[in-house]
């Protein structure tokens, strides 16, 4: 196990899964300047390095991000990153899988994170909304973009018209959320999901969750085709020919990434 820690964000490697704590609880986690560009580098790190496989995004001090740090922005801070967008991830996230593990509250900003996310762990007394419209402003960081994807319509349109907060429990049975924990277990359970995640092969994991996140805009007539830009070299790699060998030896697959 490798643990780097640097404020505001702490960084540790466990095994294959890299896990992420945005590390500033005396503001609730609101996402700052300097916060975001470490989060940006730190997901730059996460793509170009072969021994990780998935990745865990959680919040220190019992929350997980209460969006923008509105004392920064005040200042003239923006926590976007150029190609990345805010907190250095909603414009761009990584190419490979990443789950966000939600205790207390995700909102505004903080749910946007979340959204950008493949995967979400929450504990059950966690809660997510986007509140824009109640302090005049809009959710711009993907939340409008992401939100009507993630839901019905018409309680997506809700959610972002009255501003109002969405308890997990409600959440997980919406489909929003994939477990739910019991308070303060919300990383314990993102862990175990991510566990079963980083057992498979990394480039098959790659690949699909790419075919997944672009497929949506594609013509019914090219689907076939662009998909295989994806997962073309996929069954010609070492680790299918690795999948198979171990499948006939039964045992554990070795896998090379390659």
């Amino acid at each position: 196990m490798k643990h780097y820690e640097e404020a505001p964000l702490l960084i540790e490697e466990r095994g294959r899964i890299l896990v992420l704590t945005l590390n500033r609880p005396q503001s609730k986690n609101a996402m700052s300047l300097q916060l975001a560009q470490e989060l940006a580098h730190a997901f730059e790190e996460f793509d170009g390095n072969d021994g990780l496989s998935v990745c865990v995004i959680t919040g220190s001090g019992g929350t997980f991000c209460a969006g923008m740090d509105l004392k920064g922005f005040a200042r003239g801070e923006i926590p976007v990153v150029p190609s990345r967008g805010f907190a250095g991830m909603v414009g761009r996230p990584p190419l490979k899988p990443i789950i966000a593990a939600v205790e207390g509250y995700a909102l505004g900003g903080g749910f946007e994170i979340a959204l950008a996310c493949d995967l979400i762990v929450a504990a059950n007394n966690a809660a997510f909304g986007l509140p824009e419209v109640k302090r005049g402003l809009t959710a711009n960081g993907g939340g409008l973009l992401r939100i009507q994807h993630r839901l019905p319509y018409h309680f997506a349109m809700e959610l972002v018209l009255t501003g109002r907060m969405l308890p997990a429990a409600e959440a997980a049975g919406l489909h929003l959320v994939n477990r739910v924990a019991e308070p303060g277990g919300a990383l314990v359970a993102a862990l175990d999901l991510a566990e079963e995640i980083a057992k498979n092969a990394p480039l098959a994991l790659t690949a699909s969750k790419q075919v997944m996140v672009h497929s949506g805009d594609w013509a019914v007539g090219e689907k076939f085709s662009r998909q295989q830009e994806y997962v073309g070299s996929i069954g010609k790699s070492n680790d299918a020919v690795e999948g198979a060998r171990a499948f006939i030896e039964k045992r554990v697959p070795m896998w090379s990434g390659s």
